[in-house]
Protein backbone atom coordinates (compact mmCIF):
# COMPACT_ATOMS: atom_id res chain seq x y z
CA UNK A 1 0.00 0.00 0.00
CA UNK A 2 2.71 2.25 0.64
CA UNK A 3 4.37 1.68 -2.48
CA UNK A 4 1.14 2.25 -3.90
CA UNK A 5 0.72 5.40 -2.31
CA UNK A 6 4.17 6.66 -3.31
CA UNK A 7 4.41 5.74 -7.15
CA UNK A 8 0.90 8.27 -6.78
CA UNK A 9 2.77 10.75 -5.52
CA UNK A 10 5.77 10.74 -8.15
CA UNK A 11 3.66 10.72 -11.26
CA UNK A 12 1.68 13.28 -9.67
CA UNK A 13 4.32 15.34 -9.30
CA UNK A 14 5.93 14.40 -12.48
CA UNK A 15 2.59 15.36 -14.47
CA UNK A 16 2.81 18.67 -12.46
CA UNK A 17 6.31 20.05 -14.05
CA UNK A 18 6.26 22.11 -16.84
CA UNK A 19 9.23 23.64 -18.70
CA UNK A 20 9.64 27.62 -19.94
CA UNK A 21 11.94 29.47 -22.16
CA UNK A 22 11.60 33.30 -21.53
CA UNK A 23 14.37 35.65 -19.65
CA UNK A 24 15.10 35.97 -16.34
CA UNK A 25 14.08 40.50 -15.58
CA UNK A 26 13.70 41.61 -12.53
CA UNK A 27 10.07 43.04 -10.56
CA UNK A 28 11.83 46.69 -11.18
CA UNK A 29 11.68 47.10 -14.80
CA UNK A 30 9.79 43.12 -15.82
CA UNK A 31 9.18 42.51 -19.36
CA UNK A 32 11.60 45.61 -20.56
CA UNK A 33 14.89 43.66 -20.13
CA UNK A 34 13.69 40.54 -22.58
CA UNK A 35 16.33 41.00 -24.95
CA UNK A 36 19.42 39.67 -23.10
CA UNK A 37 21.52 42.72 -24.56
CA UNK A 38 24.42 44.17 -22.64
CA UNK A 39 22.24 47.10 -21.43
CA UNK A 40 19.12 44.93 -20.09
CA UNK A 41 21.92 41.94 -18.26
CA UNK A 42 23.65 45.56 -16.39
CA UNK A 43 20.30 46.45 -15.76
CA UNK A 44 18.57 43.63 -14.11
CA UNK A 45 21.90 43.24 -12.41
CA UNK A 46 21.92 46.32 -10.84
CA UNK A 47 18.45 45.91 -10.01
CA UNK A 48 18.64 42.91 -8.23
CA UNK A 49 21.63 43.90 -6.36
CA UNK A 50 19.54 46.78 -5.23
CA UNK A 51 16.91 44.80 -3.79
CA UNK A 52 14.52 43.77 -6.84
CA UNK A 53 13.61 39.81 -7.32
CA UNK A 54 14.56 38.25 -10.28
CA UNK A 55 10.88 37.33 -12.40
CA UNK A 56 10.68 34.97 -15.31
CA UNK A 57 9.44 36.55 -18.50
CA UNK A 58 7.77 34.23 -21.43
CA UNK A 59 6.19 35.50 -24.45
CA UNK A 60 5.69 39.35 -22.69
CA UNK A 61 4.20 38.05 -19.45
CA UNK A 62 6.03 38.52 -16.38
CA UNK A 63 5.52 35.49 -13.61
CA UNK A 64 6.81 35.77 -10.47
CA UNK A 65 9.40 33.19 -8.65
CA UNK A 66 8.43 31.73 -5.25
CA UNK A 67 12.50 30.22 -5.22
CA UNK A 68 14.49 33.25 -6.19
CA UNK A 69 17.31 32.33 -4.72
CA UNK A 70 17.33 29.29 -7.34
CA UNK A 71 18.61 31.56 -10.06
CA UNK A 72 22.10 32.30 -10.29
CA UNK A 73 23.74 35.51 -11.03
CA UNK A 74 25.65 34.40 -14.22
CA UNK A 75 21.69 34.09 -15.72
CA UNK A 76 20.35 37.66 -14.51
CA UNK A 77 19.30 39.26 -17.87
CA UNK A 78 19.93 36.05 -20.09
CA UNK A 79 17.31 33.77 -22.33
CA UNK A 80 17.19 30.51 -20.04
CA UNK A 81 14.97 27.11 -19.80
CA UNK A 82 12.97 26.78 -16.61
CA UNK A 83 11.89 23.81 -15.23
CA UNK A 84 8.99 23.41 -12.50
CA UNK A 85 5.05 24.03 -11.25
CA UNK A 86 3.44 26.79 -11.20
CA UNK A 87 1.97 27.82 -8.14
CA UNK A 88 -0.23 30.48 -7.17
CA UNK A 89 0.93 32.48 -10.30
CA UNK A 90 4.51 32.39 -9.18
CA UNK A 91 6.89 29.60 -10.90
CA UNK A 92 8.92 27.27 -8.39
CA UNK A 93 12.16 26.39 -10.02
CA UNK A 94 13.19 22.99 -10.15
CA UNK A 95 16.07 23.43 -12.36
CA UNK A 96 17.32 26.06 -14.56
CA UNK A 97 19.61 26.90 -17.08
CA UNK A 98 20.90 28.24 -19.75
CA UNK A 99 18.80 28.66 -23.20
CA UNK A 100 20.00 26.69 -26.31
Amino acid sequence: MKKLALTFVLVTAAALASDWTGYISETKCGAKHADASAGSVGCVKGCIKGGAKPVLVVDGKVVAISNPGKVPEALYGQKVTVTGELKDDAVEIASIEAAK
